[in-house]
């Protein structure tokens, strides 16, 4: 099977007990950097005796077939620098070609900047989406953020410290200067720090060219208050492709939180 292990975003009192046994125990380790690894394990007070398989983004697709044919039989350990494996990290290509195969694929959870950020922000956590690297090109970027304009959900993504200003420049640009955001730094280190206000204040504090790894946090967009006379067109142009009114109301009233009756009733006086 595959092993897939979260390792410390910082602080290394953070590895878990799992994790530490696994390094010592697996006799196969597949890692983003076998120097990192070696590196983390020397800290952490482990004697590895695995044989070690770089896993990075340039040689993912080419490793697949050699640790899934070890893997059919034998553990492998997956782990990347910082994090869990898969998420803006090596392995997701590694892990859906074992799922295809049918080879088991468990996890030895553990730090994520992702959840660390959004649980510091904030901001609601309730539902909320990865975006990953933020494009480096600012015609990119600008589309991402165009992309993400009417997005409800609370938006998480990875920025490097020389790139946060422009970032958040055109995320106030495009999502507006008002919108709530967090900005995380040094998760878990000893100049962790957490900024929370506007894109617009957020814009102001960046202009001091922070430091560290960066976790940016967005709130997702409000939904306008709309009129259940406004929506009754909606409901009748379903109705048109076939859809039944019950069903049609239904669907247009949850979308904008108004009243199934009201809307119902609304629409059978359209009709008459």
């Amino acid at each position: 099977m595959l092993i897939l292990a979260a390792t410390p975003i910082g602080n290394l009192s953070d590895a878990s007990s799992r994790l530490i046994e696994a390094l010592g125990a697996a006799e196969f380790i597949a890692a983003e950097d076998t120097r990192s690894l070696s590196k983390l394990a020397g800290l952490l007070g482990v004697k590895l005796h695995a044989k070690l398989f770089s896993l990075h983004e340039h040689n993912e697709s080419d490793r697949i077939d050699q640790l899934l044919e070890i893997a059919a039989t034998e553990e492998v350990l997956v782990v990347s620098d910082a994090g869990m494996p898969t998420v803006s990290d090596p392995g997701f290509l590694l892990v859906r070609a074992a799922v295809e195969r049918g080879i088991a694929v468990t996890v030895i959870p553990g730090p994520s900047a992702v959840l660390s950020a959004l649980a510091v922000s904030g901001l609601p956590t309730d539902r909320f989406t990865f975006e990953g690297f933020v494009a480096r090109k600012d015609g990119e970027r600008h589309t991402l953020f165009e992309e993400l304009k009417t997005e409800p959900r609370t938006m998480v993504f990875f920025e490097s410290p020389h790139r946060i200003l422009e970032t958040l420049q055109t995320a106030a640009e495009v999502l507006g200067e008002t919108r709530k955001a967090s900005v995380s730094r040094e998760l878990t280190k000893k100049f962790e720090h957490t900024e929370r206000g506007t894109l617009a204040e957020l814009v102001q504090w960046a202009s001091t060219e922070p430091k560290g790894e960066i976790v940016l946090v967005i709130a997702g967009a409000t939904k306008s208050k709309v009129a259940p006379e406004e929506l009754v067109g909606d409901v009748l142009k379903l109705v048109s492709t076939g859809m039944r009114l019950k069903e049609a109301v239904a669907e247009i009233a949850e979308q904008n939180s108004v009243s199934k009756s009201v809307l119902y009733q609304l629409c059978l006086d359209a009709k008459q």
